[in-house]
């Protein structure tokens, strides 16, 4: 039995042991310097420059574990649970700081008949939120797919699947600037969506088509929904299946799922489903959803935009010269737009140029799109206003570019 001073040692000896095995085992930490961090935030400066928000409070509490500050990281997470007593993974922590009072943790989430799919569930989501703090988006880059936003597009979300995080990017000007950033959750099968019933997430570039109020939903869905616009006219060309995937929320007695949890929606939050619904336009908002965030310099992402506008440019100077050659190379022999192949495509754009005399065309309200995990495929969504010697029409077109043999070419367009 020991007493005074040698007993003290010896328990927290215990505890501090305990908690670098609960560190180890749920995120790695170990391989954390155990000095400064570099140039990121100390935790609870971290925490409150992100407004406090559960987040935040959650990782200032995980690194004041690492740091042994055991009464202080009981303290604060009970503030967080008083305010979100529904955030399971902050139950799981408290229990276990709990338990390594008394005895060395055998693994993480070690409370009796905790179920063990549960709690690597609770460690992938505690690792992905950590890893947000330990990998902070590039200061001064840009995801590289927003490549120009139409001026009543005021927000683009980018979703990195492979990161469990969703972007929110506000049209600063034409140059996309970072407003926010929310842990999601996606599909437990993975991405790549290719048939219905997959439970994976599709990859590629959609638009928020509509807002589903929650009194019009069951609770599953949370405070509401915002479908997206799978499949899209690329997804249908690659014989893609499935309906049906959403933005949306949880269900009113959960914080949040895991990270790999839905059968292909993107989850939120409550309390960020709500902010980020605020921000979404029914029709305008596009949601680029990849695995892996690609990002690039300003001065890049400036080149790069100014490369393809040209093409675009060009693409609409030739239509207009009404040389039927020109014109149509731009489009590849392998488009197809409304059941049409490039020969019948073709064969129709000759007789209705062969009556017309002079023909306009003017674009607006352009936005391009660079496909994720597609390197040479572009998105172009415009407003369209046609006016020729016998006919005048004002439509909104899409059109998906692709890189053949180095030239660009369309491979699709239709009304968008």
């Amino acid at each position: 039995m020991k007493s005074g001073s040698g007993a003290n040692f010896y328990l927290m000896s215990k505890i501090r042991h305990a908690i670098r095995f609960f560190l180890v085992l749920m995120l790695g930490l170990a391989a954390l310097p155990a000095g400064g961090m570099g140039d990121l935030l100390p935790p609870l400066q971290y925490a409150r420059s992100h407004n406090n928000n559960p987040e935040a409070l959650l990782v200032n509490i995980l690194l004041e574990i690492r740091q042994d500050r055991l009464g202080t990281a009981l303290r604060d997470v009970d503030a967080l649970l008083h305010v979100n007593p529904n955030f399971r993974l902050a139950h799981l922590i408290r229990g276990d700081l709990l338990m390594a009072r008394a005895k060395p943790l055998a693994s993480f989430g070690n409370a009796d008949g905790a179920a063990p799919d549960q709690v690597a569930d609770f460690r992938d989501e505690a690792r992905v939120r950590l890893q947000r703090y330990l990998e902070q988006p590039p200061s001064g880059k840009i995801p590289k797919y927003l490549l120009q936003m139409q001026p009543e597009q005021h927000h683009a979300i980018v979703v990195d699947t492979g990161k469990s995080r969703l972007y929110l990017f506000e049209n600063n000007a034409g140059e996309p600037r970072h407003v926010a950033d929310y842990y999601i959750t996606s599909g437990k099968a993975g991405a790549e969506k290719l048939r219905e019933g997959d439970q994976k997430t599709p990859l590629g570039v959609y638009f928020v088509t509509s807002s589903l109020a929650m009194e019009k939903l069951s609770d599953f869905y949370g405070v509401g929904a915002f479908p997206l616009s799978y499949p899209n006219e690329w997804d249908k060309r690659q014989g893609k299946k499935g309906h049906g995937i959403w933005l949306h929320g949880v269900p009113r007695d959960t914080y949040s799922r895991a990270p790999k949890a839905s059968s292909g929606c993107v989850v939120l939050a409550n309390p960020d489903m709500t902010a980020l619904g605020k921000t979404l336009q029914a029709g305008l908002t596009p949601v680029v959803i990849s695995d892996r965030v690609e990002w690039v310099s300003t001065e890049e992402w400036r080149s790069q935009r100014e490369r393809f506008k040209g093409e675009v440019e060009a693409w609409r100077r030739d239509w207009e010269s009404l040389d039927n050659e020109r014109y149509l190379n731009h489009y590849s022999r392998a488009f197809s737009t409304n059941g049409q192949d490039f020969a019948a495509f073709s064969a129709q754009k000759k007789q209705a140029n062969a009556g017309k005399s002079a023909l306009r065309i003017r674009l607006s309200d352009v936005s391009i799109f660079q496909y994720p995990g597609k390197e040479n495929l572009m998105v172009v969504t415009f407003t369209q206003d046609y006016h020729s010697s016998n006919l005048s029409n004002v439509m909104r077109k899409r059109q998906y570019w692709q890189m053949e043999n180095g030239q660009w070419r369309i491979m699709h367009e239709g009304a968008a």
